[in-house]
């Protein structure tokens, strides 16, 4: 019997040893469990808390940083090794996201080539003010990376028409080669990315007459044709015709020349209670450049001079040859806005007749439009051969009587409206998310995404 409580005794015994043993490993895997847990959550902590201070990185239009010291430049040698070891893992993008994921870098030149001009308040509201709207945006967007080495592409903000556009309207850009090779210079001397691609995943703006030719005589803009060192890049720019032309001999994306959005809101909020269009056919602005030219031989081809000739008379057409600062009044009361070719074949009467509701009546033979898969414009505009300008009351007559309507209902289309303007910051459909949008179609030419 005492043999058995002993056996007994024993038996509890070790099952009580085996169940301080248990608890005790549970004990440990427990301590472990909480080591690991606070210390994933300091480097959860410390990634979200970094990212955030990369993210939200002052975005001023500055000066570069040249590097010059030897650290810098070993700096630098460490980050390119960095890089080259990355990059073979491809960038995550979100499939749900129109742009891809797409990633610009904003070039940080000298204020010389852009923000010094802006003291002129002129500079970054008239027609070609497009190249300080999209820098402007650019610069708070989401799009922008302060990495360049994870850039699909690289804007180069130079304010060619702003520094030479003159009061009167003529763009004297006889200075936009010179000021547009020495940017290049610098941020071709300071990084790698110019050199490496060739400037085929570079970004310039060309926002007057003939683009990249950098004139606004056509005869003299074929002559110089697109400087060497652009004819790689992608150039955004307001000419755009369909058949070939030398100043189009590069990849570009055709944008809609600048209209405020200020100023069209204002106009709007104006505009006749009743929303009343007491005039039929409006057009506003120069018939010839000067007595001299009466004929109308170079200027607009002729296009204008017939117009005045042959409607000045009729009452139905309201044309005025003079400069008046509310002209946007009157096209808001207006049912055709005349958008005849001057220099060059574009208009901002077009942005302004179709964000303003009036029907604009495109004159310029083979003209190509701004942003054709966003803004259906054989649906809201009408198209008249510089031929035919001559019969532009008969073709305007039968309009108004079959589907003008519809085109006035297609003209109030949000999306539409919000495709032709730019705004200060980004946003989705507008005028730069376009721009954007046809860049992400384009990443093959970026030799980030080739290389990864």
């Amino acid at each position: 019997m005492v043999e058995l409580r002993n056996s007994s005794n024993n038996r509890g015994f070790y099952v009580r040893m085996r169940l301080s043993h248990k608890q005790a490993r549970q004990q440990e895997k427990n301590t472990l469990f909480k080591y690991y847990k606070w210390v994933l959550w300091f480097f959860l902590t410390l990634y979200f808390f970094t990212s955030y201070l990369i993210s939200h990185k002052p975005n001023p239009i500055s000066k570069p940083h040249v590097v010059t010291s030897k650290s810098a430049m070993a700096f630098r040698a460490l980050v390119d090794s960095t890089n080259s070891t990355f990059s073979k893992y491809p960038r995550r993008d979100n499939n749900d996201d129109p742009l891809k994921g797409l990633k610009i870098y904003v070039y940080d030149l000298p204020s010389k080539y852009n923000s010094d001009w802006l003291s002129n308040e002129r500079c970054s509201n008239h027609l070609f003010a497009s190249e300080v709207a999209i820098h402007k945006a650019l610069l708070n967007s989401d799009v922008r990376s302060f990495d360049p080495y994870e850039a699909d592409f690289f804007f180069v903000p130079v304010y060619v028409s702003c520094n030479f556009s003159t009061v009167n309207g003529f763009p004297a850009i006889g200075h936009a080669r010179s000021l547009l090779a020495s940017a290049v210079e610098i941020i071709s001397s300071i990084h790698p990315f110019w050199n490496r691609s060739r400037g085929s995943d570079h970004v310039f703006v060309a926002s007057h007459d003939y683009g990249a030719c950098f004139h606004a005589m056509e005869d003299r803009a074929i002559a110089d044709g697109i400087p060497e060192f652009m004819k790689n890049s992608i150039i955004l720019q307001t000419f755009g015709v369909k058949y070939k032309h030398p100043c189009q001999d590069v990849e570009n994306v055709v944008i809609p020349p600048y209209i405020s959005p200020v100023s069209v809101q204002n106009t709007l909020e104006k505009a006749p209670a009743n929303g009343r269009r007491d005039i039929w056919v409006f057009f506003r602005g120069k018939m010839e450049v000067n007595p001299k030219n009466v004929s109308g031989r170079y200027y607009s081809k002729k296009v204008r001079t017939v117009i005045w000739r042959k409607y000045s008379s009729d009452r139905r057409f309201y044309l005025q040859r003079h400069r008046y600062a509310g002209y946007q009044s009157e096209i808001v009361r207006s049912v055709f806005c005349l958008c005849p070719l001057g220099w060059a074949p574009w208009s901002p009467r077009l942005v302004e007749s179709v964000v303003l509701g009036c029907v604009p009546v495109i004159i310029a033979d083979g003209i190509r439009l701004p942003f054709p898969t966003a803004v259906r414009w054989s649906q809201i505009s009408l198209t008249v051969a510089e031929k035919d300008v001559g019969k532009l009351s008969s073709i305007l007559e039968h309009v108004g009587a079959t589907n003008l309507t519809a085109i006035q209902r297609n003209l109030w289309d949000p999306a539409t409206r919000r495709a032709l303007l730019f705004n200060d910051t980004i946003q989705e459909g507008d005028a730069t998310w376009q721009i954007l949008h046809a860049l992400a179609k384009r990443l093959d030419r970026s030799v980030g995404v080739s290389s990864q």
